[in-house]
């Protein structure tokens, strides 16, 4: 997804040395092979390449931000802001960053990939971070070269703690259909490199992790990302999972705060890091002037942290909930539900003005709609499920999660409850896509699909049928 109040985001991650390589031959093997002794490039002049350190430090933080598309002077801006905090004494920040050279640095136009150990600099017009590696040939589009940064990275710069971000356009779990030269369509979800013309799918996330190791903490900086689906395809790779439901606006994370809280509490564990992440992020959104824009431009913004543990568990008690309101299938419930749940920004004013389309929409508030529409009949079959799954998600599964502001329907963001989910929304076509719904993982390992296709089938037009317990799961 692109921009809007001020900007959005989504992204992914891997890396080799100066040199040409065929990423599409490449598998994991390959990648666990690529050696941290690549031959990097020459230190700018003035600048001091910081020797890695002999002993793990508390924590390596790992930001994979590509910029070879549109939001290139976006990352250029981020990357100056992480040198206001910079690496510290039990702190690595390395990133690699990509860019297609069509916005300058300060005083740089440079094409390519560059990897950095970032440093403390106070200078926000350029960056003075000495380059560590060049990559120039890198496709950020693969999560190829998204595996061999993490291993890299992890390499050169041990910590007993990581962190990965990703930092690109994002999707959530769809994959935005993309012209071949050969005039047929392939699929992307993450991390767009408009260089290669390649993005990383849905389903080749989880190979970041499985070329470049698990990580405590995994962030995506990148829109829509906080899904039920997609939580699933990392679940067993991260600890602690940070995203959005929503579309990120400008500023991004509040890197700034963010990596001096870990500094100042550098034994923080995976669930504090995933905290001091998310009210940073609030605490920046919630200032005057950055409040005041949201409002101006009819967004609100959303982020948590969540234990990927716990999915298993809410996949048990939504699977039970979704039997019993299609046993019930009480139509005039679901609908309300359908329709007055808070949904993602997928869309915008000229595509779908009431927000109704799109089809992305928070977990919890969606229960909670349908609970409280069904009729006195079947009320309780439902709302005892449903309590189940809500109660689940608020006190075992959602870490931290915060929020500021309304969407242009007026709806607050006080109904994000930390995960969103697919919900069918009125017909209508926001964007391109494969739909590929039913191979997900998250797919195959709960009933959501064939609730979604239940879902689907409750429209306005239709007349309400009456409630009926009759064939219910027995409670």
């Amino acid at each position: 997804m692109i921009f809007s109040f001020l900007l959005l985001f989504a992204l992914s991650p891997i890396g080799q040395a100066a040199q040409d390589f065929n990423l599409d031959s490449m598998g994991f093997s390959d990648v666990s092979s690529i050696k941290a002794d690549a031959p990097a490039v020459p230190t700018p002049v003035g600048f001091r390449v910081p020797s890695a350190p002999s002993s793990p430090k508390k924590w390596t933080v790992m930001l994979y931000m590509n910029g070879k598309n549109n939001v290139e002077p976006f990352a250029l801006r981020d990357m100056n802001r992480l040198e206001t905090a910079g690496s510290s004494g039990e702190v690595n920040v390395v990133v690699e960053l990509g860019r297609s050279g069509q916005a300058g640095d300060g005083d740089a136009t440079w094409k390519g990939v560059r990897r950095y150990l970032v440093a403390k600099d106070a200078d926000t017009s350029k960056i003075s971070s000495p380059v560590v590696m060049e990559v120039p040939k890198a496709d950020m589009g693969d999560w190829r070269e998204a595996a061999g940064f993490v291993r890299w990275a992890k390499t050169n710069y041990p910590a007993q703690r990581t962190l990965l971000i990703i930092w690109d356009h994002g999707w959530g779990w769809i994959d935005p259909k993309k012209e071949t030269k050969s005039g047929g369509f392939s699929t992307a979800s993450i991390s767009h490199d408009f260089d290669t013309g390649n993005y990383i799918r849905t389903e080749d996330l989880p190979n970041v992790f499985k070329g470049g190791g698990k990580v405590n903490v995994y962030a995506s900086m990148a829109c829509f990302m906080q899904m039920a689906e997609v939580a699933w395809e990392v679940k067993d790779y991260a600890d602690v999972i940070v995203g959005s439901e929503e579309m990120i606006q400008a500023p991004s994370f509040n890197f700034e705060d963010f990596l001096a809280a870990l500094e100042r509490d550098p034994g923080a564990g995976a669930e504090q890091a995933g905290v001091f992440l998310v009210d940073t992020f609030k605490d920046m959104y919630s200032r005057p002037d950055i409040a005041a824009g949201l409002a101006q431009s009819k967004y609100g913004v959303q982020l948590s942290a969540i234990r990927s543990r716990e999915l298993p568990g809410l996949v048990q008690r939504l699977d039970q909930w979704a039997a019993v309101v299609k046993a019930v299938d009480d139509r005039k419930a679901v609908l309300a539900a359908k329709q007055g749940v808070l949904r993602m920004e997928v869309g915008d004013e000229t595509t779908d003005p009431m927000k109704r389309i799109s089809f992305y929409g928070d977990l919890s508030n969606f229960v909670e709609l349908l609970d409280k529409s069904v009729t006195d009949r079947a009320s309780e079959a439902i709302k005892s499920r449903g309590a189940a799954v809500t109660a689940f998600i608020a006190d075992r599964l959602v870490i931290r999660n915060v929020f500021v502001g309304k969407d242009r329907t007026g709806k607050d963001y006080s109904n994000a409850h930390g995960l969103s989910i697919e919900i069918p929304g009125e017909p209508g076509n926001l964007v391109d896509y494969v739909n590929k719904y039913s191979d997900l993982p998250f797919a195959k390992a709960s009933s959501w699909a064939s609730f979604v296709t239940y879902l689907d089938s409750v429209k306005a037009e239709q007349p309400a049928k009456t409630a009926s317990l009759a064939g219910s799961p027995q409670l």
